[in-house]
């Protein structure tokens, strides 16, 4: 149950920092913020839970994984169900935190929920929202694919990820409040009334296709050698040499922890 917890966790701690950045700060620290919040979020899970779960976090990240060869595809409706439950929780926090204030209307406010038409932004229509969700969550899904990659540098691939989901939200809040990850439209949506229920379907069908999109790429540019694969998972821990190096440094605290004669 370990990954499905960190699953749960990541999407929790994602949708919170990123939506409560617009909902809580969004008026203090703008789009920029509130796209840096979003990254930020994504990057410290990816060093928190990556080693547990590989810090999905997103069923359009689990789709290209399984896609890609990257991950059993049994264990995915598990993993879409542990983030969908995370960001719902994460919604619910966020909704009683905000009503703090005593005034607060999550169906006014929009609640960080994702549009079209009149629920954007900028008033982007139905298909210029479907576009920019299918390209960017392929962009977003495609960096995961190639950070990850048996070949890639050890230990970089939260920063690459994350400054893409940054990069992503700076492109697109203005058209549909930035989604990519059905997960994370789905928990603010159950808050944001009925006309956010509506438009759901765009924000979980667009960014699937775009992790379909970024896998059918990925074998296109990347074959997979036989043998070869490499799970997020596996991607996001540390190489055996330094696990070494850790476990000897905590050995060593330990010893001197309980050293005959240490002084407290």
């Amino acid at each position: 149950m370990r990954p499905y917890l960190g699953e749960l966790i990541g999407t929790f701690v994602l949708v919170f920092g990123g939506c409560g950045s617009a909902v809580l700060a969004g008026g203090h620290i703008g789009f920029a913020g509130v796209a840096a919040a979003f990254g930020l979020s994504l990057l410290a899970m990816i060093y928190t839970v990556g080693p547990i779960s590989g810090c999905h976090l997103n069923p359009a990240v689990t789709l290209g994984m399984v896609l890609s060869r990257k991950f059993d595809a049994r264990r995915a409706p598990g993993y879409m169900t542990a983030q969908i439950l995370g960001s719902i929780l994460a919604a619910a926090l966020l909704y009683t935190i905000a009503s703090g204030t005593g005034h607060f209307d999550a169906v006014t406010s929009g609640f960080a929920s994702n549009g079209y038409g009149a629920r954007s932004p900028d008033g982007y229509s139905m298909s210029a929202a479907f576009l920019i969700e299918v390209t960017l969550t392929a962009l977003l899904v495609l960096t995961i694919l190639g950070a990850t990659d048996f070949a890639a540098p050890v230990g970089f691939a939260g920063i690459a990820i994350g400054l893409c989901l940054t990069l992503i939200h700076l492109v697109s809040i203005p058209v549909t409040n930035t989604s990519v990850n059905p997960a994370r439209s789905i928990g603010p949506a159950l808050f944001a009334g009925p006309a956010a229920l509506s438009q759901l379907w765009l924000f979980v069908v667009a960014p699937l296709i775009g992790g379909g999109v970024a896998a059918a790429v990925y074998a296109v540019i990347r074959p997979i050698e036989p043998g070869a694969q490499l799970s997020m998972r596996r991607a996001t821990q540390s190489l055996p040499t330094e696990q070494e190096q850790r476990l000897a440094a905590v050995e060593a605290v330990v010893a001197a922890e309980i050293a005959p004669g240490r002084k407290n």
